[in-house]
């Protein structure tokens, strides 16, 4: 038989992100358990920031009847000489049973001790009170809390639980808390508890009640209400994401307002004023023609006809934030960017201070101007990276850290700083993740580089390598961030040679530790093939920029029609000259050249290798475009001639056109 089940657990206000971290294991855990206890069947999972409801428009009343079976010892050692041993006794007092009742059957060709058992399933009523504590105890939100005389803990107290089956209560109690049939609504619609009758009034009385259970109306409620600020203003909202998914979490009966700042905070950096509002205040900020204006929306959460209180009471909590955030920039302008106290700041332990850091930056960043031949001055390199975490002594990224960096060029800046350097400075993190924007100009790029690339030889000069999961610094993102660099700008970066150079400046370095390490962010980076980037690698490719390259153009041809037959050409190919010594040079006398098909192929392979190709890809391509000319000899020519010269000569000619291919890549390593 099927019932409806509503099940709401009540709690104080929960945590946005704690929360948000969660959501997508909750109803996963959930089905878990009841599959355990074989219940499971189709559910809706509803949040607010005051309940976490299931809610199953079918669920059994009961298990299903079961039959369990139970094998025992082999017959022969069960008796002997007609009578029971230990293992006999021992069996029918496992299945709760006399010798008697016991059976035999026959398992893996032994005949065994055997006793089946009919199991009725048992009520679901009996079983939930079970099944829901565990769920509750499974979720995982990090920090918990006891309260009262409560043993367990959880992200916060359970207020209320709230369980009905065909809306009949099902008792239970959860952290000392008795099930009852009522809820909770919108504290100013009615702050005490709510007897409903069941499962359809219950749902009725939230939506009369101000409270909007389903998340997804949230969401719709909140978008339809910036659209229409939007209309009505002129003024563009600019919506983060993950700040609306919190204000979903966070509000019961969402309706966005507009509110207003005084418009000398203007003067402020728009980052911090961004910043302030959205992290103390989870506000969103308003733009007109891409410029920040004097207005913020906030996403209320009160239930109330006439939200001009409201939207005073926003305004009036914003000011002294503002107010702050003027006062530290004022503060800092008058300092001006200092390096000074740097030095009494750890960098790492073992690795000197931030000082010590800036410096090591400075040296790899006067390298990688020489060797990628910048047309920018060095003295503007040299006073970006020595300025790059001056900031970090300010008061501004002292209040917002996430601002560190950034801050550094706007005060650049107001010091008469060249725009390069101020520029450089504020994109000296960049990227710093996979959607981020990139350093806009080459120095920018270079400091950057300098930056990762100093934090990836120090660490591992520490022996602090990422393992598993755990890559607390971020290592994995800077060699991310390295790469697209390279890639954007060009840059030839060889990861062992140039590496190897760099490295001279830190303690020992496992300089081979290091680079397999990039070799597999590399693997992990390219969303092509695997065996592409295999194939690239394969062929010996160090140069970050040239490794790019030759992916980008094995990956056009390999997904190009008709790969498959060339591939198989190729690889006959490299089954030819796997025993050769491809390292020495490979001479190839057309004198002694018999078939017209070796001829031919040794001509267009001279026209194809004397020529010079603007990209990999063509290059690639014309040789790939010999396989006519392979097929042919590989038809009409001996290669494993008798003749021992004619041979050599042959596998020559084949070996030549594999080690063409082989400085892009190693074809045979391409799985298609």
């Amino acid at each position: 038989m099927l019932k409806t089940l509503l099940i709401e657990i009540g709690v104080e206000e929960l945590p946005a992100v704690p929360l948000l971290k969660e959501l997508k294991n909750i109803e996963t855990k959930y089905a878990k358990i009841l599959e355990e206890y074989a219940l499971l069947g189709e559910f809706e999972f509803y949040y607010t920031p005051r309940r976490l409801v299931m809610w199953h428009r079918e669920f059994k009343t009961a298990q299903e009847d079961s039959v369990e079976e139970f094998f025992g010892a082999p017959l022969a050692v069960a008796y002997k000489d007609g009578e029971p041993t230990p293992a006999a006794n021992g069996f029918a007092k496992k299945c709760g049973v006399s010798l008697e009742e016991l059976s035999s059957a026959d398992k893996g060709g032994k005949e065994v001790l055997y006793y089946k058992k009919d199991v009725k399933g048992q009520a679901s009523a009996e079983l939930l009170p079970e099944i829901i504590e565990k769920w509750i105890k499974s979720l995982e939100f990090g920090k918990t809390m006891r309260w009262g005389s409560a043993s367990d803990s959880f992200i916060r107290p359970i207020r209320w639980v709230n369980v009905m089956m065909n809306d009949e209560l099902v008792p239970l109690s959860l952290f000392g808390v008795d099930s009852a049939k009522s809820t909770f609504l919108h504290r100013i619609a009615k702050f005490g508890a709510l007897e409903v009758a069941g499962s359809k009034e219950y749902f009725k009385a939230l939506k009369e009640g101000g409270v909007t259970l389903f998340p997804e109306e949230r969401a719709e409620k909140i978008k339809s209400d910036f659209i229409q600020i939007e209309k009505e203003s002129g003024l563009a909202i600019e919506i983060d994401e993950e700040l609306f998914e919190e204000v979903v979490a966070i509000t019961e009966n969402p309706t966005a307002l507009l509110g207003s700042f005084d418009e000398a905070f203007l003067r402020l950096p728009p980052e911090v004023i961004v910043t302030s509002m959205k992290e103390h205040q989870r506000y969103f900020p308003v733009f007109q023609d891409g410029k920040l204006t004097n207005k913020f929306v906030v996403v209320s959460n009160a239930l109330t006809d006439d939200f001009a209180e409201v939207v005073k009471g926003n305004e009036v909590v914003l000011r002294p934030r503002l107010a702050d955030g003027l006062f530290f920039w004022d503060n800092d302008l008058k300092r001006g960017l200092s390096t000074e106290g740097l030095e009494k700041i750890t960098f790492f332990n073992g690795l000197g201070t931030v000082t010590d850091k800036i410096a090591r930056e400075g040296v790899i960043a006067e390298k990688l101007f020489d060797l990628f031949g910048l047309a920018c001055k060095k003295e503007h390199l040299k006073r970006a990276v020595s300025l790059a975490k001056a900031d970090l002594m300010s008061e501004m990224v002292y209040e917002f850290t996430e601002l560190q960096g950034l801050m550094g060029g706007y005060y650049a800046l107001e010091q008469g700083e060249d725009r390069e350097i101020a520029t450089a400075i504020s994109e000296q993190y960049l990227p710093d993740g996979e959607e981020s924007a990139l350093p806009s100009t080459p120095l920018s790029a270079v400091v950057a580089m300098s930056i990762k690339l100093d934090t990836l030889l120090a660490l591992f000069s520490a022996n602090q390598i990422p393992t598993g999961s755990r890559d607390p610094f971020a290592l994995r993102r800077a060699v991310n961030g390295i790469v697209r660099i390279v890639n954007e700008y060009g840059f030839h970066f060889n990861i062992v040679t140039t590496m190897k150079e760099l490295a001279t400046n830190y303690a020992e370095i496992d300089l081979e530790k290091l680079e397999n390490f990039i070799l597999e962010r590399i693997k992990r980076y390219y969303s092509v093939n695997p065996s592409i980037v295999a194939a690239v690698l394969a062929s010996g490719e160090r140069d970050l920029y040239d490794m790019g390259q030759k992916i980008d153009a094995l990956n056009s041809l390999v997904n190009s029609e008709g790969f498959t037959e060339v591939s198989a050409t190729f690889n006959r190919v490299a089954n030819i000259v796997k025993d050769l010594d491809l390292k020495r040079e490979l001479n190839v006398d057309s004198v002694k050249f018999e078939e017209d098909a070796e001829k031919v192929l040794f001509e267009r392979y001279s026209d194809v290798s004397d020529k010079l190709y603007s990209s990999y890809e063509e290059e690639l391509d014309a040789l790939l475009g010999l396989k006519p000319e392979l097929d042919s000899f590989f038809e009409n020519v001996m290669v494993n001639a008798e003749n021992e010269a004619v041979r050599n000569n042959r596998k020559a000619l084949v070996a030549n056109i594999y080690k063409s291919i082989l400085k892009i890549a190693d074809i045979k390593e391409v799985s298609v």
